[in-house]
């Protein structure tokens, strides 16, 4: 995400930031089922009206960075090497990703929370997969982009719908490997090997594409 330059538009960026915060302490500590809008305005010191201008939906507090995964994705391929096919190139940002330790890939006693938050509302679970189900559309108009191919390519499609499975796959086994071992390292590499491992399938199932 570019960072806003007029004082404005920094304002406003930091009582987002505000905002998220507040609430994402209030889902750690109680739950997100059991946090009312109402107490999110008041432990960020805003009006209600203000937590809506920002956030439409209460379930948007807790995922407020998926608008920064599209763009990573759309960046990666838009930028990509023209030497590398563009599942490579996603493979490559995962390795990155991960080694970077960044938000979006990292296990930690922080990720933890995040994860048992998610799983603990039924809401946020559903929430999860419609993001999913967004993202993967978003890597389908890349992907056919990088091959001059119409948006609705089914071959962008199907490489977009088994890449996000393998990184969801990669996530969940990466955090419950996490959770028993308490360590990062390990989690890292049961995250990278299932996504190499995907990857492997991918190539085949997108053989004679281009996009593998």
């Amino acid at each position: 995400m570019s960072i806003p330059t007029d004082l404005r538009s920094r304002k406003r960026l930091a009582t987002r930031q505000g905002i998220s915060n507040a609430a994402t302490r209030l889902f750690f500590e109680r739950g997100f089922d059991h946090v009312t809008v109402d107490e999110i305005a008041a432990a960020a010191d805003v009006g209600r009206m203000t937590v809506f201008n920002h956030f439409p939906r209460k379930e948007d507090m807790f995922f407020d960075r998926d608008e920064e995964v599209r763009e990573l994705l759309r960046e990666a391929l838009r930028q990509r090497d023209p030497g590398l096919a563009p599942v490579e190139t996603l493979r490559l940002l995962a390795h990155r990703l991960a080694e970077e330790q960044s938000p979006y890939v990292c296990f930690t006693a922080g990720s933890q929370s995040f994860v048992a938050t998610i799983d603990s509302s039924e809401t946020l679970k559903a929430r999860a997969r419609a993001i999913r189900d967004e993202i993967a559309q978003v890597v389908a108009v890349a992907l056919s982009e990088c091959a001059g191919r119409e948006p609705d390519d089914v071959d962008a499609q199907l490489a977009a719908s088994l890449l996000l499975a393998t990184w969801s796959v990669a996530l969940l086994q990466a955090h419950q490997a996490y959770r028993r071992s308490q360590d990062p390292a390990a989690a890292k590499a049961v995250f990278v090997a299932i996504v190499d491992k995907g990857t492997i399938g991918l190539n085949v199932a997108l053989a004679d594409t281009p996009y593998v």
